[in-house]
């Protein structure tokens, strides 16, 4: 028994000193398909030696070139790139127009609507609902999916966000206090931690129209969820339809009367990212109203905060408890994919969209990101738990709603005025339509 052995080990030795030897003489060896995509199946000649662009804004994007690499284990002569575009917003249209126009490129909700971006959706992205390419768009939530009026689906949603409150968990235990999941709750709670010392229990970015958005934005939304009425009314700016925004300005004006946010610290922080991620994790603030997108940097960041670094605590994500039933998870599209239709590529340019929309991967690139995953199997970050939490009745899915781009700047800003006491609710109503 011990010469079988001993003659295998050899044997063992043997071939794994050749495999090595092979990788070395034919250079990177082609890696295995992943288990965990073991349902895709390659459709077009995985020897294909090709080259496809995605174009985006984001300065560098490692979830998807990791996507890359798992794409290139069905087609390893593939090769991918992802290219930064400076001003992305203002050149896209053109570059998708050039002669080196990338093969796919990202897509935002507003360009369905906004001027000088009809070319997009209108002709220029794929139709990916066409049942020849075979890509799976079951696997992403209904709502989430933009279709043109002939029924196309032009783009499809890689990140979504919603917004809420960063919670440092280690200051609530240590002060022996409940997180708020009540407005009640959230009350009592600030006011406990003023007692204890925190002169603001909770901070927010103060620039733009941010102001307390995570607390009263949602529960306007959550007002017009089930009333096309008042909707349709606020998209025609109509007469009254200011009165629809009321409520939600009478919690923000409420909330910001008991004095729990000290506004001079929320004017320090200059960005609505890196300063508030590093300001939190200073370790001296329970809580800080975000959005998703700003969670999303908050792993990256943990090593780069001297503070968190010397102190670390757990922290998560939850949803801003406007009501006494809690409170609401708002999920937008942060980002989409589409495919340039006249890519030099097409196919290849297709095949990875396929391989990329299905759960296992859309969730990977979520989790990788620390954003919300745009799926129906809503896998959610561990950051973001307590959103699985939410009861159904309080999930809203925004592109559902219909409201316009007028009405909707025109009641952030009403809200913004009247949390930093620019405004009354009255006058911040009788002004609607004219707010700057």
């Amino acid at each position: 028994m011990k010469n079988r052995s001993a003659k295998k080990t050899a044997l063992c030795a043997v071939i794994l000193a050749l495999a090595l030897f092979l990788t070395a003489c034919g250079g990177q060896e082609t890696p295995a398909p992943p288990e965990e995509a073991a349902g895709f199946k390659p459709r077009l000649d995985t020897q294909t030696d090709c080259s496809l662009t995605v174009a985006g804004h984001y300065n560098n994007f490692e979830a998807l070139e990791a996507e890359f690499n798992r794409f290139a284990a069905y087609y390893p002569h593939v090769k991918m790139n992802y290219t930064f575009l400076d001003n992305y917003n203002g050149i896209i249209v053109t570059a998708l127009e050039s002669a080196e126009a990338p093969d796919i490129f990202f897509t935002y909700p507003w360009m369905s609507y906004r001027e000088g971006y009809a070319s997009i959706y209108g002709g220029l992205a794929e139709n990916l609902a066409d049942p020849a390419l075979g890509i799976d768009l079951s696997c992403i939530r209904e709502s989430l999916l933009y279709k043109t009026a002939e029924g196309s689906v032009p783009t499809v949603p890689v990140y979504t966000t919603t917004y809420g409150m960063l919670v440092n968990e280690e200051i609530f235990e240590k002060e022996k206090i409940a997180i708020p999941t009540t407005y009640a709750e959230l009350i009592s709670a600030c006011e406990a931690l003023q007692k204890a010392g925190y002169a603001s229990p909770i901070l927010a970015y103060n620039r733009g129209n941010f102001m307390l958005f995570p607390l009263y934005y949602p529960y306007f939304c959550a007002q017009l969820q089930s009333n096309p009425t008042a909707i349709q009314a606020l998209n025609d700016m109509g007469e009254g339809s200011a009165e629809y925004m009321r409520g939600a300005l009478e919690l923000a004006a409420d909330f910001m009367g008991r004095g729990f946010i000290d506004l001079e610290r929320c004017n320090a922080m200059e960005n609505d990212y890196n300063a508030v991620i590093l300001r939190f994790f200073e370790g001296d603030v329970p809580m800080m109203f975000a959005t998703g997108n700003t969670v999303s940097g908050t792993e990256k960041r943990e090593s780069q905060s001297e503070a968190f670094a010397a102190h670390p605590f757990r922290y998560s994500f939850h949803p801003v408890p406007s009501t006494e039933k809690g409170g609401y998870f708002i999920n937008t599209i942060s980002m989409g994919f589409a495919v340039n239709k006249n890519s030099k590529n097409l196919d290849m340019a297709n095949e990875f969209m396929r391989f990329l929309v299905s759960t296992e991967e859309l969730n990977r690139m979520a989790q990788a990101k620390r954003m919300v995953t745009p799926c129906v199997d809503m896998s959610l970050d561990g950051v973001y738990a307590a959103f699985g939490q939410v009861d159904a009745g309080h999930i809203i899915n925004f592109s559902e709603l219909g409201l316009a781009d007028t009405p909707d700047s025109q009641v952030r800003r009403a809200g913004w005025q009247v949390c930093n006491g620019m405004l009354t609710v009255d006058e911040a109503v009788a002004a609607f339509g004219s707010l700057e």
